[in-house]
């Protein structure tokens, strides 16, 4: 027979709010009271029980090596549904998609209020999400995210509110599809994929840092190719810099370090048009990697994956321009 897997990892879902107001982990989870779901079984695992701050990219790596298991030595799953925090619950799902390759749903929920409190999201979103992974229209999906009656693709979905149940958006092209009461509909389906990026443990470093009007030179005069392994840098616009952090940039490169480009803005692409001191075809011409589709914490992790991958610069610019690693 066929039955759903839930894995917990933590976060404000399986919280809850104290009597002087402050929310603490708990050992309730939504689950408790559901067991079964239209006749499939559910069969609950406790992973983690960690605050989203507190995930890294070991936790996802060891979260995706468990499922791979799963789905190994599984062969009548239904779908997977997760549990994490909002915080860092993007990044998690992303990193599984880059890792899993599977065609039944893996779905990832959370939170914005605990369990008992007033208004709480938790066992709405949870049920929700259980809807999703049994149903086929989430079948060959990608790994999803479903919040606030929405399904979201790993790849585009991001955290847009410190506490709005509705944070979760996914600029520019929306939601995958929408949860209703009698119905679930699938609206639109992304046409590409990445080969699954398989990894046995983490020991690269790659730093993120977002540009602004006067960012000075210091903060990458540290970086070496003995703390760094890569960069990625959310830039200004189209993918422009200030000119003052070209040289160090240079400098990075010339150790070896890998260096990824994109927006600091939510809509529109990066691309090399303006051909001034940092501007973007001056850094092209560098050979800085732009990339599109993705904000700077997944172009992180992507980079993070490919480079232990041992991944060479060729295959690393085909795998950020839209292309497969081969």
């Amino acid at each position: 027979m066929s039955k759903l897997i839930v894995i917990h990892t933590g976060g404000t879902i399986s919280m809850q709010q104290n009597e002087e107001g402050n929310i603490t982990l708990s050992d309730n989870h939504p689950l408790s009271n559901i067991r079964e779901v239209e006749n499939i079984p559910i069969q609950e695992i406790e992973l983690f029980s960690l605050p989203s701050p507190h995930i890294t990219p070991k936790h996802m790596l060891e979260l995706s090596q468990y499922i791979n298991k799963l789905l190994a030595n599984h062969s009548k799953l239904a779908g997977i549904v997760i549990t994490h925090g909002t915080d860092t619950l993007e990044e998690t799902a992303f990193f599984l998609d880059l890792t899993i390759k599977s065609t039944i749903p893996i779905v990832l929920t959370g939170a914005m209020r605990p369990s008992n409190e007033i208004g709480t999201d938790a066992i709405y979103n949870f049920q929700s999400a259980i809807r999703v992974a049994k149903c086929k229209e989430a079948t060959n999906c990608g790994v999803l995210v479903v919040m606030n009656d929405e399904i979201h693709s790993a790849r585009y979905v991001t955290k847009t509110s410190t506490s709005n149940v509705a944070t979760f958006k996914s600029p520019p092209f929306g939601p995958l599809g929408l949860i209703h009461k009698d119905q679930i509909v699938m609206y639109q389906k992304y046409l590409f994929s990445d080969n699954r990026l398989a990894v046995e443990k983490i020991t690269k470093t790659v730093h993120l840092f977002k540009a602004y009007t006067g960012i000075s030179s210091i903060l990458f005069e540290h970086l070496n190719e003995n703390n760094t392994s890569g960069l990625v840098i959310e830039a200004l616009g189209q993918g422009n810099l200030p000119p003052e952090i070209v040289p160090s940039l240079e400098n990075l490169q010339s150790k070896g370090i890998i260096i990824v480009i994109v927006s600091r803005c939510y809509n529109g692409i990066v691309q090399p048009v303006y051909d001034y001191e940092g501007g973007g075809k001056s850094l092209q011409k560098l050979g800085i990697i732009f990339t599109n589709q993705i904000n700077g914490p997944k172009a992180r992790l992507k980079l993070l994956l490919l480079l232990q991958q041992e991944a060479t610069v060729e295959e690393i610019r085909d795998a950020f321009q839209g292309q497969e690693l081969r």
